[in-house]
């Protein structure tokens, strides 16, 4: 495999590139019978899409999915599942100008350095243009957990800049209260400051980074594999494969190192009639494996690289030059990452039910 390819018993394959004529992902492995439309992947679809609002890229794409095979009658056949969506607002052109210089913090250098060419139209397969495949596969998976284990998957915006969510009470984050503003900040106070700060950024010719905050309810018990394949192993990779992501942690993270055993340890406690912890500094995973708890954790953007100040580079044959950055861009990631963020989780999630269903005499859930 080529690393477009991720998933041992529901596998997505992602294809296409940012200016393209299309972007479409394969699904391989969901279970015959699930009921399925494309109006269940369009809703994921629209709230990743650029154009939403002004704190996102100018560029106007509908991303409309096809789904062009794996679905029969309303419902999922077993077989794979084809996905097309069309890049209606491509402008190839604007980077004719552009093609043969180094982009600073972008994959043209690098792209270069292992393939010895590179789509040099908006950044190929390294846009986040990318990710819209991943959305639409994703919300197959969220569909499919939720139906079959009442899976629960929320992320939001929790810092911004230096504009940081400190409220941590993960059981009172919504979907609806993340939806309810642009910024996808739960708190609308915090949200207009972090809405404040991109805005000036914008203004500047600049970008900012910041940080999602996630939590995934309902997970059974028992999902993960043990050593090479540990549920947070799996779930870290998708997560830092998402363009500009720059860290992950789970449960306390970093700030956990910096404690001791007897605060970090989560004491066990039988919760009607199930095991469960008394804190959940592990963030719903031990051992590699869920415990039953729910998954938490957070994802690091760094600022997005295309930025419209003048910055110092080199061509491809080595010229040292000044690029006059433009185009359609993000200024700060963060609101369109949220539902990616949600995708990855899913499909992870999903491809690991199946394999702890597939388990000979090991029940799904407990």
């Amino acid at each position: 495999m080529a690393g477009n390819t991720r998933g041992r018993m529901f596998r997505i394959t992602t294809w296409g590139e940012s200016h393209g004529p299309s972007v479409g992902a394969v699904v391989d492995g969901c279970p015959a019978g699930l009921p399925l439309a494309a109006a269940d992947l369009q809703a994921e679809l629209d709230r990743r899409r650029p154009g939403q609002s002004d704190l996102s890229s100018s560029r106007r794409e509908t991303d409309k999915v096809k789904i062009l095979s794996g679905v029969f009658e309303g419902e999922t056949l077993g077989t794979p599942i084809g996905l097309e969506i069309k890049n209606r607002d491509a402008r190839p052109s604007e980077y004719e100008e552009r093609k043969e210089i180094y982009r600073p913090s972008h994959a043209d250098y690098t792209y270069d350095a292992k393939y010895g060419r590179r789509n040099w139209m908006g950044g190929g397969r390294a846009s986040a243009r990318e990710t819209a495949a991943r959305v639409a596969a994703g919300a197959i998976a969220r569909k499919w957990l939720v139906e079959n284990h009442s899976l629960e998957i929320v992320a939001w915006v929790k810092v911004v800049g230096k504009i940081e969510l400190k409220k941590d009470n993960l059981d009172q984050v919504t979907r609806q209260k993340v939806e309810s503003n642009e910024v996808r900040c739960p708190d609308p106070e915090i949200a207009q400051k972090m809405r404040e700060a991109i805005e000036k950024c914008r203004d500047q010719g600049d970008s900012l980074g910041g940080e999602l905050q996630f939590v995934v309810r309902n997970v059974p018990a028992g999902w993960g594999e043990p050593v090479f394949d540990k549920l947070e192993a799996e779930l870290g990779k998708a997560l830092f494969s998402i363009p500009a992501a720059k860290g992950v942690q789970f449960g306390s993270g970093f700030a956990g190192a910096r404690s001791t055993g007897s605060r970090q340890n989560d004491e066990f406690k039988m919760e009607d009639g199930k095991v469960r912890t008394q804190t959940n500094n592990s963030g719903g995973i031990q051992g590699g494996i869920s415990n039953g708890m729910p998954i938490t954790g957070s994802v690091a953007f760094k600022p997005v690289p295309t930025i419209s100040q003048p910055q110092q580079t080199v061509t491809a044959s080595g010229e040292q030059v000044t690029l006059e950055a433009g185009g359609r861009h993000d200024p700060c990631v963060l609101p369109r990452a949220v539902p990616v963020v949600e995708a990855e989780l899913a499909s992870v999630l999903m491809d690991h039910a199946l394999r702890q269903q597939g388990q000979k005499n090991i029940p799904t859930s407990k």
